[in-house]
């Protein structure tokens, strides 16, 4: 597991050049902003975790036991990270102000899985915002789609 999180974060410091491990890193470089999200909330549960599986099963094409061992990797990772600058800085080399905006969304559908939503997930949510410069109208646009999407 330690080589596995070596690499990813070898990877955080070359160019965002085309190579094949890149797609895992921003694989896993969403993965560990859902699980940061899903962390921030106080009482972790499994509508949450949930929600994470749906959200990199949606985005990215993979099996459900990539997604497990994704998810896996980034909760180690998310709980070894320091800051959340060297996973949007990935994220922002790469995608667009719509993907951006589509990731916002399923960090939206992770904190309100479970019905709730605390003044933690929303700074959380307001942190990696800004990070990934989502402006504060997609924020907000990609929040009430993610709520009208939970019903």
């Amino acid at each position: 597991m330690l080589a596995s999180l070596r690499r990813f974060f070898d990877s955080l410091l070359p160019s965002a050049e085309a190579d094949p491990a890149f797609e895992h890193t921003l694989q896993l470089a969403t993965a560990v902003l859902l699980v940061e999200v899903m962390r921030s909330d106080a009482t972790l549960g499994a509508t949450e975790r949930t929600a994470v599986f749906a959200a990199l099963r949606e985005q990215f094409v993979l099996t459900a036991g990539e997604v497990s061992a994704l998810v896996d990797m980034a909760e180690e990772a998310a709980r070894d990270a320091h800051d959340l600058h060297a996973f949007t800085s990935k994220l922002n080399a790469q995608l667009d102000p719509p993907q951006k905006a589509r990731i916002v969304q399923y960090l939206w559908q992770v904190a309100y899985a479970d019905g709730h939503l605390d003044g933690h997930e929303q700074h959380v949510m307001r942190k990696i915002a800004d990070l990934l410069y989502v402006s504060h109208g997609d924020y907000i646009a990609a929040k009430m789609r993610a709520k009208d999407a939970m019903g």
